[in-house]
C-alpha cells in the first residue's frame, strides 16, 4: 500500500522523504521493550509500515507488538540471521529501517537517517553508537566490536564504522541484492562486507545508545557470538578474497618447506648425499601442497569475481528513490 510522502526538516533544508518505508524489528523475548519501540517509530515515521518478526518468543512479545499496532510475522528458525533473511525476502519497500527491539536506539534519529539516505543517495546509513549510560555498552562488547570492526576494515575496506550496530537504513537495491547466508548475530558482518564488496555509497550518523529497560536481558553472548562473528569473517575472506586466503596458506606452506629443506640442501652440497630422505620427501610434499593452494586461490578468485558480478547485476536491477527537495 502506497503512503504519502513525509516532509522532513534538517536545519534550514527541507527534504521529501520516500513514500514507501518499512521499519523492520527482529524480536526475541522483548515484551518489556517492544511496545515502546513500536510507539516511538510510529511517532517518528507516521506513514511507515512497522513489522515485528518474532523468533520463537516465549513471553508476551507478540501480544505487546500487536497491541502497539505493528504487523507481526514469525520466523521459526532460531537466530537473527534467519530472521533478517526472512525480512528481506518478504518485505518490499523503497527504504528499510532496521532496528533492534530492545529500546536501546533513538527512534527520533530515523527521519534524519532516511533524509540523508535519500539525499545522497546512500545504500547504507549506519548509526554509530554513542553510549549515554554506563550500563549501555558492556566492556566486553565494546572491545569485541572494536576488534572485529577493525579486522573487517583492514581486510575489506575502512568505509564502515561500528559494524555491529543494530540500527541502519538500507536501500531497496541493497536488500534485494543481499544473499543473507548467516544464521546469527554474524549477519551484521555479512551486511558490512556486502556493502564493501559492491562499493555501495555508505554514510554514518552518530546516535545515542542507552541501556536496556529494567527487566530486559541482552541475547548477545560476548564470547560465543564473538567467536561466531570471527569465524564468519574468516569465511567471508575465503569466499570474497580467495586469492589472499589461499595465497597466505601457500606462503606459509612454502616457507615451511624451505625451512625443512635448508639443512638437506647444505648436506647435499657438502657431501653429495641425501641422508635424510624422509625429510626431503616431506619438504617436497609440502611445497606441492603450497602450489596446489596457490592454484586453488587463483581459480576461486575467478569464481568469486563471477559471483560479485551477479550480485552487482541484482543491485543495479533496482532503482533508488531520491529526494526532490
Amino acid at each position: 500500500m502506497a503512503h504519502p510522502s513525509v516532509t522532513i526538516y534538517m536545519g534550514l533544508h527541507m527534504y521529501e522523504a520516500p513514500a514507501d518505508i518499512a521499519v523492520l524489528i527482529p524480536a526475541y523475548n522483548e515484551e518489556v521493550a517492544i511496545g515502546k519501540v513500536i510507539s516511538d517509530f510510529h511517532a517518528a515515521l507516521p506513514t511507515a509500515r512497522i513489522y515485528v518478526f518474532d523468533n520463537n518468543s516465549t513471553d508476551r512479545t507478540i501480544e505487546r507488538a500487536l497491541g502497539a499496532g505493528a504487523e507481526v510475522r514469525r520466523e521459526e528458525q532460531q537466530g537473527k540471521g534467519h530472521v533478517m533473511r526472512r525480512m528481506f525476502r518478504d518485505i518490499d519497500a523503497d527504504w528499510y529501517v532496521m532496528v533492534d527491539g530492545d529500546d536501546t536506539y533513538d527512534a527520533e534519529l530515523a527521519p534524519r537517517m532516511l533524509a540523508l539516505a535519500a539525499e545522497g543517495p546512500y545504500d547504507l546509513v549506519n548509526c554509530v553508537r554513542c553510549d549515554t549510560e554506563d550500563a549501555a555498552y558492556r566492556g566486553g562488547h565494546r572491545l569485541g566490536n572494536a576488534m572485529l570492526t577493525g579486522a573487517v576494515r583492514r581486510i575489506f575496506g575502512d568505509r564502515v564504522q561500528d559494524m555491529l550496530s543494530g540500527y541502519k537504513v538500507l536501500s531497496r537495491r541493497f536488500v534485494k541484492s543481499f544473499p543473507a547466508l548467516s544464521q546469527g548475530f554474524d549477519i551484521e558482518t555479512e551486511l558490512t562486507v556486502h556493502a564493501q564488496e559492491l562499493s555501495m555509497p555508505i554514510t554514518h550518523v552518530e546516535g545515542n545508545y542507552r541501556a536496556r529497560p529494567e527487566g530486559s536481558a541482552s541475547k548477545l553472548r560476548t564470547y560465543s557470538d564473538g567467536w561466531r562473528i570471527l569465524m564468519m569473517i574468516l569465511k567471508l575472506i575465503r569466499h570474497e578474497r580467495p586469492l589472499f586466503f589461499f595465497g597466505l596458506i601457500a606462503g606459509l606452506l612454502a616457507a615451511s618447506s624451505v625451512l625443512l629443506s635448508i639443512p638437506i640442501v647444505n648436506t647435499y652440497l657438502e657431501t653429495g648425499l641425501v641422508p635424510r630422505l624422509p625429510t626431503a620427501v616431506l619438504a617436497t610434499g609440502i611445497m606441492l601442497l603450497a602450489a596446489l593452494s596457490l592454484f586453488a586461490g587463483i581459480i576461486l578468485d575467478t569464481v568469486s569475481r563471477g559471483r560479485r558480478e551477479v550480485r552487482m547485476l541484482a543491485y543495479l536491477g533496482h532503482e533508488i528513490r531520491r529526494n526532490r527537495g
